[in-house]
């Protein structure tokens, strides 16, 4: 039997992005790492703080699953042409 307070929330739908934004930046690093969202990750990680670059408010450190890290730049990561692959969660 699973608790909810161990399972992350289920999100209603999903849709993808169309355009890149400071949004969609950061849940690109998100699933980038295997997470939903900064939801899934908190879930996940118990609470755990999500490093962020002081002036972009872009994520800047995500622990994965298998407990490695990933670090990120402070600019733009996400181009052009991947922005169709970001999923947008709703909850």
């Amino acid at each position: 039997m699973s608790c909810a307070a161990e399972d992350p929330p289920e999100p209603k739908s999903m849709s993808r992005a169309r355009e890149w934004t400071a949004e969609v930046e950061n849940l690109f690093r998100f699933q980038l790492a295997g997470y939903r969202d900064e939801v899934e990750y908190s879930q996940v990680k118990l609470g755990a703080s999500v490093d962020k670059w002081p002036k972009s408010g872009f994520v800047k450190k995500l622990q994965r699953r298998d407990d490695t890290f990933y670090y990120y730049d402070r600019k733009r990561e996400c181009q052009d042409r991947e922005v169709h692959k970001v999923k947008v969660f709703t909850y």
